[in-house]
């Protein structure tokens, strides 16, 4: 049995704290540096205040202190450069932060990746990585390389102000405070089921991002087939979905956010600190020049502070990005050996294997089959029979909870992942196709597999004179200059699956999707990959599999009856009987001559 002494997962058991400590020096150099300048960007303004208090008595002739004066201004410029400094160093070092943390845990997510058994990718989409490496990491980029900086300047500069205004004037405090008060109050109103609202729009968001693509990726078959209308209606539903929700969230918003807008406009502070400062003055518990203070900084406390509200956004999606990934990276890897074996031969063995996707729903039961080297054996049976999953055993997408599936009389679980791929080929109906050149795919799991390799391979897939009629032939690239209709592409993956030359290939049925003029062509190509290899073979046209060596019928994830074609069909009365004759029934104009015999 395999092992995990080696525990590859190790390293990512180190949680959430780990993320950032590549750059933990430099988190706290930011959060120095944003204070610094913070408590650089008061001092001009209280400069000004201190300035006003010398000059203002030259007014009634008295003698000025040119040497305060100065000191005063040149602390006011010394302020000024260090607010300046300190901004850009806090600026700076958080995105030099960014680009480690960015390198760190993308290089952290590609090992991982590379860890995770096949059957993860299995079961989500490429957006699933794409929103890993890209949005939840750029989420981080945001808190790393602005929010950090953007929160601290934020709630030390209405501190610091606050501070020296309760010393100067009181009074002229607690009237700058009220601004402060109304929009603390008010705030709670406007975010009143945020989090469910914040969940929809990041539902509505995801579900037209998916539509969207599925729409543009799809575009060039869907009007092949005719289909442009009904493609076109899930991502224009999808579309008033997301204008409505954003419409009526902003309808429920819109008064709280309003009177918050008016509350902390610069006019209206003014207004109200003026109207204040009068009245203290009118009252003899102020002098003039006391008021000034509370005008200058009073007027910057509410900008930092409806700030925060962006900034709590960013801070809400690095909170998201960290769980997301903390969760990704917590997926135990898949498991390796202290003892890895070779194969012994190409012959694949399936003991008792039990299999589930959780403990609380098995979909495999103690399935048992010998498939021989030279030998195609076909899986059958209805929709959610287990089929496609006892497959996806062998090449390991999953590993079973019970029993023992072999190639060569070493399980699985024994052969290192390097030498498990150099056994096993597959090709399955959903074709995978990187944004390269047509000959670079094709040579994707043999990279130093020469030019003519390569040709030869796509000759045999029967997909060699399509690419030579693109521009650039076999250097065309996918999705630029080299369009693939699905049974192009499916003869593509069968050329990749040609030049790797596995001895064991595991096929989910490449026609059952297909185009009838693709069809013959990737039937011809198959037959070519599958000569003299150990074959399993997902079956969903009947047909397709007449001449295999043994046809395993699935029911509820248990095998209910094996034999040939003939053996079964001619036992009358079972399942696979009653498929046969179903399904000669209701495709008999399309079975080859001979086949409904």
């Amino acid at each position: 049995m395999a092992s995990d002494s080696r525990n590859p997962g190790s390293e990512w058991a180190k949680g959430e704290e780990s993320f950032f400590e590549p750059v933990k020096g430099s988190l706290a150099s930011i959060v120095v540096l944003s204070l610094v300048g913070a408590a650089s960007g008061v001092v001009p303004f209280i400069a000004i205040v201190e300035l006003a208090r010398t000059l203002l008595p030259a007014l009634d002739g008295q003698p000025i202190d040119a040497g305060r004066v100065w000191g005063i201004v040149i602390i006011a410029v010394v302020a000024l450069f260090v607010n300046v400094g300190t901004a850009f160093g806090a600026g700076a070092v958080g995105h030099f932060a960014d680009a480690r943390l960015q390198l760190s845990l993308r290089r952290r997510i590609v090992r991982h990746l590379q860890r995770l058994p096949l059957g993860w990718f299995d079961q989500r989409s490429s957006g699933t990585v794409r929103k890993l490496v890209e949005s939840d990491v750029t989420a981080l980029h945001q808190l790393v390389a602005h929010t950090i900086q953007e929160v601290l300047t934020a709630v030390a500069v209405p501190v610091i102000s606050l501070v020296y205004l309760f010393v100067v004037q009181w009074q002229m405090a607690l009237a700058a405070l009220v601004p402060l008060i109304v929009t603390v109050l008010l705030y709670p109103v406007l975010m009143r089921g945020s989090a469910e609202k914040y969940r929809q729009y990041d539902e509505a968001t995801s579900a037209l991002a998916g539509a969207t693509v599925e729409f543009v990726q799809g575009i060039a078959v869907v009007k092949r087939f005719g289909q442009l209308g009904r493609s076109h209606r899930r991502y224009r539903d999808e579309t008033k979905r997301y204008v409505r929700f954003v419409g009526e969230w902003t309808a429920e918003t819109a008064v709280a956010f309003t009177i918050i807008e008016i509350v902390t406009s610069p006019v209206v502070v003014l207004v109200w600190l003026l109207a204040a400062g009068l009245w203290l003055v009118n009252a003899g518990a102020a002098a003039p020049i006391d008021v000034l203070p509370g005008l200058l900084l009073g007027l910057g406390l509410t900008g930092p502070l409806m700030k925060l509200g962006a900034s709590g956004q960013f801070l809400r999606n690095a909170t998201n990005a960290r769980k997301a990934l903390s969760a990704f990276f917590a997926l135990p890897p898949v498991p390796q050996t202290d003892a890895p074996r070779a194969p012994q031969g190409h012959d694949v063995a399936l003991d008792a294997v039990s299999f589930g996707y959780d403990a609380e729903h098995p979909v495999l039961h103690e399935i048992g089959a010998a498939c021989a080297p030279g030998t195609v054996t076909a899986l059958v049976g209805a929709s959610g029979s287990g089929k496609s999953t006892l497959a996806k055993l062998v090449p390991r997408f999953y590993d079973a909870d019970a029993g023992r599936v072999a190639i060569g009389g070493a399980d699985v679980r024994e052969i290192t992942g390097d030498g498990l791929y150099r056994e096993v080929g597959f090709v399955f109906q959903d074709v995978q196709l990187l944004r390269a050149s047509l000959r670079d795919n094709i040579r994707l799991t043999r990279p130093d597999a020469s030019d003519d390799e390569v040709e030869a391979a796509a000759r045999a897939a029967q997909i060699h004179a399509r690419i030579l009629r693109f521009p650039r032939g076999y250097d065309s690239v996918v999705g630029e200059d080299a369009n693939l209709s699905g049974g192009e592409a499916q003869r593509v993956t069968i050329a990749r699956a040609l030049l790797a030359d596995a001895p064991v290939l595991v096929l989910d049925e490449a026609t059952a999707f297909a185009d009838p003029d693709s069809e013959a062509a990737i039937q011809q190509a198959l037959s070519t990959l599958a000569a003299d290899r150990t074959v399993l073979v997902i079956a969903h046209r009947l047909h397709t599999i007449t001449g295999a060596d043994q046809i395993l019928v699935l029911d509820d994830g248990r095998i209910v009856e094996r034999g040939t074609h003939a053996e079964l069909v001619a036992a009358g009365g079972g399942r696979f009987a009653r498929m046969w004759a179903d399904y000669q029934a209701n495709h008999a104009r399309s079975l080859p001559e001979g086949a409904a015999s």
